[in-house]
Parts: C-alpha cells; structure tokens; sequence
C-alpha cells in the first residue's frame, strides 16, 4: 500500500488503508494514531451480577467520536468496522472503546446515557460497505480543493477546511471558518449539484481548524490539539501574567492565532506557589533608603528589588528575606541593608574546581596551544650574506 493511499485514512485512526477483502485486524492499532483511547478495565471481568453494556464508542474522521448502543450477539471488539446509524442512511465508523469503561467515558464527556436517544450499530461493515467507504474517503481531498474554488468564484468571505463524507455516500459535511456571518445558500446548491450528494455546512473556530490540519508548533513538536488534547479551555493574558511572560502577541500565539493552549498547563504551579509571595506593592526600607519591586523569578522563589536612590541596579531577594524586612518594617525597625549580610558572609560555598582539578576537568586541556608568530622567527635560519664581487 503506497502512502498516498494510507494518508486519507490517517485521520481516522487507521494504521493503513482497509482492504475490502483481507481481514481488518491490522486496520487500527493502539497509540499510533491521532487521540487514541486506551481501555485500561480490559483486563478486569466483570462479575456474574453485572451485565455487559451495549454502548460502544465509535470513532470517524479526526477528532469526532459518538457513542452507540449495539445487540450482544454482535460482539464487538476494538477496531472492528462498523455501520451505524445516520441521519439519513448510515456512516462507517471504527470502535475505539467497549465494555465498562464506556460508561466512564460518557461520564466524562457528559453525553446522554438514556438509551431511547442513542443511536445503534447496524452490523459489522460488509465488503460492499468498506468498497463504498474506502472510494469516498479518496473523494475528500479534490472535493475540498473544488469547493474552495467554488466558494472564491461565489465571493464569499469563508475558508472552508475540511471535507468529511457520509459512509453511504449520501452525505457531505463542509467545516468552515468565517469572521463574520455568511449567507451560503447559493454555494449550497452549487455544491449539491457538482458533487450530488446533500450537503451540510458546520461552522468550526480556528482552534477547531487547527486541530484538524495539524502543524508543528514553535516548540518543535506536533500540536496538543492534533495529537491529545480533546478539550479546549479559555487562555487569558492572565495565565501571561502569571508566568511572568512578555505579553508579545508573535510569541504567545499558536497556529490558529489564538493563545497557545499550553499556557494554561503550569499555570495551576504557579498559582500555588505565589500563594506564598509577599504583597510586591509594599516598599522594603532600609537604613540605606527605600527599594521597590521590579521582577521576580517564580520558580526559583527570588523577588527582585532596588534602591530608589540607585536606579539600575537590581537586588535579587529570597521570598523568606523579604517577608522579614516586612515584618521589621511594621515594627518600625530598618535592616542595615537589603542582603542579610550574616547569612552572606556566614558559610562559603565550596568552589567547583580546586586548584589541582581545573587542568583535569578543563575542556580545552587537550587542545595545543598556537605557537605565536614571534617564536616561530626566532627558530628560522639566519640567511648567510652573499659573497662581495
């Protein structure tokens, strides 16, 4: 199978494309595929008393997963192929979870558990059903690229990202983006007529659209929202704030233009430990003069103040200090100075390197030192003086 057949059904957890008529057992495989989910209750049998559920989680392009209810004698495992219901027809979709865990899932995701409003699993997918979906998945790339042209001929104002069709072939879902409200009736029926299928159009937000087309982001690595992240939570300057970052838009902004979601994953750390920091708003005095805060190193517990007489000049402070000279001051007592100097002068550090190991650990001990130009004259032969004609 060349990759260029394999690429379109990456999105849908596929390690490689399915072949209608070869067993599906290496179809899907766990953790190589995009928001992979791990049955962690396999191993554990229920007991006698509990009865298996029915529900069954199903998963179709990137990152979208329904839950739905299917007969026992199924028997359902993960990875099988499945067809299930639609609205209208039926769409091909892969298991990714059974059994007790998921119940859990629902839980987590809050879905509907009555189980009148869940949809059901029609049957395990047919030759016929695989050949259909294996033509239409191939179908979504030139379908996107035409509708794009479509809509700029149109002049409508939208970026249509994503093109995901129905497994019966029914059913076509445009996902879009748009700032501001677009009236698309006329590219609907534009569009049903060139791919006659019926169509659906879904607004989704930019990190929806990033989650979609993926990307490396300035990290390096593949983005959260493409691989893991399943959930997308508000990013405020505030989690900025907190972290001491430069509020420059070029650097806290991820590919969708928004702010970086990986904001918001130690910001949780730092709220606890300044927890502890004293008000920074409160001058230190001192029998040398006043110091205002200027910065603070969250992690490493130090504050930085300086000397309003002495501009510039900035004195990195550990929290404990700081929160004496406070005390003292509502004593109306002054320290000396900012630096405990006892605490400075009582115990040398011991250095890194003595004197005998520096020429051991130094990087450079085995490189040859260059001779300098001057020796290298001195050592040259003395021209001898020509005879006198």
């Amino acid at each position: 199978m060349d990759k260029n057949n394999q690429h379109p059904f990456l999105s849908r957890g596929c390690h490689c494309a399915p072949q209608p008529h070869t067993r599906q057992l290496d179809v899907y495989r766990h953790s190589c595929n995009k928001l992979d989910a791990f049955d962690w209750l396999k191993d554990i049998k229920p007991s006698g008393a509990c009865r298996l559920t029915e529900i069954v989680e199903v998963r179709f392009k990137n990152g979208r997963k329904e839950f739905f209810s299917a007969t026992p004698d199924l028997d359902l495992k993960t990875g099988d192929i499945v067809a299930v219901e639609a609205s209208p027809g039926h769409d091909i979709g892969i298991v990714t979870l059974t059994g007790e865990v998921v119940k859990l899932q629902m839980k987590s995701k809050k879905a509907d558990q009555k189980e009148e409003e869940i949809k059901k699993v029609y049957r395990k997918a047919k030759v016929s059903d695989i050949e259909k979906w294996v033509t239409v998945v191939k179908q979504e790339e030139t379908t996107m690229h035409r509708s794009r042209e479509i809509a700029g001929s149109l002049k409508l104002q939208m970026k249509i990202s994503d093109v995901e069709y129905q497994g019966d072939q029914t059913k076509a879902t445009f996902y879009y983006t748009a700032d501001e409200r677009v009236d698309f009736r006329e590219l609907i029926r534009v569009l049903a007529d060139a791919f006659g299928v019926r169509i659906e159009m879904r607004q989704i937000g930019m990190r929806q659209e990033a989650s979609r087309l993926g990307g490396i982001g300035s990290c390096g690595r593949e983005l959260c929202c493409a691989t893991w992240l399943t959930r997308f939570k508000s990013v405020s300057t505030n989690s900025a704030r907190t972290q001491q970052l430069s509020l420059n838009p070029q650097k806290l902004a991820g590919q969708c233009g928004k702010l970086k979601c990986c904001i918001n994953y130690e910001n949780v750390c730092y709220q606890n430990i300044l927890k502890d920091f004293p008000d920074t708003g409160k001058e230190l005095v001192t029998k040398k003069g006043a110091a205002v805060y200027q910065k603070m190193d969250v992690l490493k517990r130090l504050l930085g103040y300086e000397y309003r007489e002495s501009p510039g000049k900035i004195i990195m402070l550990p929290v404990e200090r700081v929160k004496a000279i406070l005390a003292m001051n509502e004593e109306n007592k002054k320290p000396d100075e900012l630096e405990d100097v006892e605490a400075l002068h009582g115990s040398s550090p011991q250095p890194l390197f003595n004197g005998d190991n520096d020429l051991e650990d130094s990087l450079t001990r085995f490189d040859k030192p260059k001779k300098s130009k001057r020796s290298k004259r001195r050592k040259r032969k003395p021209k001898g003086n020509k005879a006198a004609t």
